[in-house]
């Protein structure tokens, strides 16, 4: 379990990495690639491209603050600059100050003109550059992550060279498909897949314990949404929990009768 911040402040960076490794997380994240212009006015996400050696001052300041894997995630370079000269050069620096793992976003991240989505699929992807950059660095560990949407790529993507695979929105959207068989197809592990029913019941204690501590339950359930895409039922759920987790005093029975639903959809 990872815990990604922003920031540009190494004293500050470096408090906020003890409190993360404070509460358990196994990892720290910096941020390096988020193109939106709220992070880019506090001078961090993509931003940061344009200054590698502040972020290796970040990252070293992390390192040093607490026990646990400090990693980046970046973009392969922002705006006009040339991504095979400012990736390699932004790599080496950050190694240098002792970070061993990188998830790199196969694209450039254009600060003005894009929004935050389009620079999410209108830069091309570039594959091939981040391969590249895992043969240079060999020693470090480098996921590639963007436009990769299923298990399938994944595997591609690992026989390719890769030492790991980020999967974002697909496996979020959709994630029966991606984070069900994850454990047989891609670490062969010998169990049943998981199916979203189980996830769902098994999700019912967290959600009793969020609500005893004053929470609300759509906080849950609006990261629930995709859990059947594109199964009967799968829109009656959407709804029932869009329309019903908002209203106060919205209790996890909520969820078992959006299931009965679900369950009672006919099958095409």
């Amino acid at each position: 379990m990872a815990l990604q911040l922003g920031g540009s402040d190494p004293g500050e960076l470096a408090r906020a990495a003890r409190l993360g490794a404070d509460a358990g997380y196994d990892e720290i994240n910096l941020n390096v690639g988020c193109p939106s212009d709220r992070v880019q006015s506090g001078t961090f996400g993509a931003v940061l491209m344009k200054d590698p050696g502040l972020v290796a001052e970040c990252c070293a300041a992390m390192i040093a603050a607490q026990p646990r894997e400090v990693t980046v995630k970046c973009r392969i370079g922002v705006d006009d600059q040339e991504p095979a000269t400012v990736l390699p050069a932004f790599l080496e620096r950050i190694r240098d100050a002792g970070v061993t793992r990188v998830i790199i976003h196969a694209r450039k991240a254009w600060l003005d003109g894009l929004s935050p989505g389009e620079n999410r699929d209108v830069p091309p992807l570039d594959y091939d550059l981040v391969r590249a950059m895992k043969a240079r660095f060999a020693d470090l560990h480098i996921s590639v992550n963007g436009g990769i949407t299923t298990l399938a790529e994944v595997r591609a993507q690992l026989d390719a060279g890769f030492d790991g695979v980020m999967v974002g929105r697909a496996a979020y959207h959709d994630p029966a498909a991606i984070l069900g068989p994850a454990d047989r197809v891609i670490f062969g592990e010998d169990r049943p897949d998981r199916h979203p029913e189980d996830v769902v019941r098994a999700m019912l204690p967290h959600i009793e314990a969020h609500l005893a501590a004053g929470g609300r339950l759509h906080q849950v359930t609006r990261h629930m949404l995709g859990f059947f895409a594109g199964r009967p039922g799968a829109r009656a759920w959407r709804r029932m929990l869009s329309e019903g987790a908002i209203r106060p005093g919205a209790r996890p029975e909520l969820l078992e009768a959006a299931l009965a639903r679900v369950d009672a959809a006919p099958v095409a």
